[in-house]
């Protein structure tokens, strides 16, 4: 089982940027941690490791996103049953809304789930950023899907 890193996050711009931030801190910028990076700055949301390989060695690229990860710059969430997603790591990170029927998530800005954080940690103690597990539920198109099975089979 993959652990939350709780490191700082470090953001990075750019590329280079994030190169630049790894060697600062003594990491090797292997073939694989650029390819890596390269993904990650092109991804429009968050991708499992299968698809951030590219046909590289899928250990090779598990070890990577691991270590960037413990350096703060690459981030994963657990949107359901399927495989962990990895995306670059921000100030504020994301929370995710994530359906337990179809498998469906949206990205939440931080501000979006203050109220929601407030409720838990009112409720509960817990202080929670749903940037790693997501808020689980049903989307609305599944709702209503769900909604139409059960008036046409009452």
């Amino acid at each position: 089982m993959t652990v939350a890193h709780r490191t700082e996050a470090l953001t990075a711009p750019s590329l280079t940027a994030a190169v630049v931030a790894l060697r600062t801190r003594g990491m090797r910028v292997s073939s694989t941690r650029r390819a890596l990076l390269h993904a990650l700055f092109r991804a429009p949301q968050p991708l499992t490791a299968d698809e951030l390989a590219g046909g590289l060695d899928l250990a090779s690229v598990y070890r990577n996103l691991d270590a960037l990860e413990s350096v703060g710059l690459v981030r994963h969430v657990h949107v359901g049953h399927g495989p962990g997603l990895y995306a670059l790591a921000r100030r504020r990170d994301t929370g995710y809304a994530a359906c337990e029927r179809c498998g469906r998530h949206v990205a939440l800005a931080p501000e979006e789930l203050d109220g929601v954080r407030a409720t838990v940690l009112a409720a509960t103690g817990f202080d929670t950023d749903f940037s790693h597990f997501p808020i689980l539920g049903t989307c609305p198109d599944c709702a209503a899907e769900h909604r139409e099975e059960h008036h046409a089979h009452p």
